[in-house]
């Protein structure tokens, strides 16, 4: 028989649902975590979204699958196999980029795509070798809150601080080779090297998020936030901290109305994020083109 917590949902009431949801310490746990996970997800979704390598960490995030059945075929923890596998994707695909042109970036998506195809593949391959009942696989898939440890609050935290400290030593190189990589090539950055760095880092912070949402929904946290911040503003600095802002409030967000409701946090997360993207596209097209829903109106008041 399962047990059930008896929580009444969302109140008017903001503290008394904060206090609920900070009573037990699995979800501080969640929150923590979380909180971590959207900060660094931000910074490199940031990147992610103004080097239009989104496939690339689609890609990487189905790698999260195979990895964590791997893991757990071996009797390994299956962050093992989301930072092992998630990894060894971003080296194969970080060694396909090669110098920006058109050819070059034809290739680039054909090993992206590749690497995704076979991750998948892989990944039902060791699901079908498992001997015996894999318990709650469909949380390596959509995310779960429930086991969230202290020591993977900790594990996350030690890998934010690295990605951070990364994007603080080469985040100027990297957006100068963002915004126009053969002018940044001329003036002796390294392209190459750091492009392949960024990939990696990209493959550890999938490795992360997918600890939190999941494989398959890693996407909401990579791509969302920076999505609508870089829609709201063009401004580097504010739409970076708008990103981690965003995806902050999402995951609380989203690990609250799990709480709440008992449904998946990935699907809550992945709402979330999707709304508040749609909300900020209707907001930019109105701004874009106003005559366009001023003209509509005129129209539909014109007698025929």
């Amino acid at each position: 028989m399962t047990s059930h917590l008896p929580i009444a949902g969302l109140s008017v009431d903001l503290i008394s649902d904060f206090r609920q949801l900070t009573a037990f310490p699995f979800m501080v746990n969640a929150l923590e975590a979380g909180t971590v996970v959207a900060i660094m997800a931000g910074v490199v979704g940031w990147f992610m979204v103004l080097r239009r390598e989104s496939f690339a960490g689609h890609s990487l995030s189905v790698m999260a699958f195979p990895g964590a059945t791997f893991a757990l075929l071996l009797g390994l923890s299956a962050a093992v196999g989301y930072y092992t596998f998630c990894g060894a994707g971003a080296l194969v695909i970080g060694a396909s980029a090669g110098a920006g042109t058109r050819r070059h970036r034809g290739e680039e998506s054909a090993v992206t795509g590749a690497v995704q195809a076979f991750g998948l593949a892989c990944g039902f391959l060791f699901l079908s070798l498992y001997q015996g009942v894999l318990a709650g696989y469909e949380n390596l898939l959509f995310g779960d809150f429930l086991g969230i440890t202290r020591g993977q609050v900790l594990t996350l935290a030690i890998v934010c601080v690295l990605t951070l400290g990364f994007f603080a030593v080469v985040g100027r190189p990297l957006l100068f080779a963002s915004l126009d990589e053969p002018v940044a090539r001329a003036s002796g950055v390294p392209v190459r090297r750091v492009s392949l760095a960024f990939m990696l880092a990209l493959g550890f912070t999938v490795a992360a998020t997918a600890q939190i949402t999941g494989a398959l929904l890693v996407f909401a946290l990579l791509i969302a936030p920076a999505a609508t911040a870089q829609l709201i503003t063009p401004r580097v600095g504010a739409s970076l901290v708008l990103t981690v802002l965003l995806g902050m409030a999402i995951t609380w967000a989203g690990l609250a109305l799990a709480y709440f409701y008992n449904y998946p946090v990935g699907f809550y997360l992945t709402a979330v994020a999707f709304s508040v993207y749609l909300i900020a596209r209707l907001a930019r097209a109105a701004i874009d083109h106003p005559t366009l829903l001023h003209g509509r109106s005129r129209a539909v008041e014109t007698p025929a």
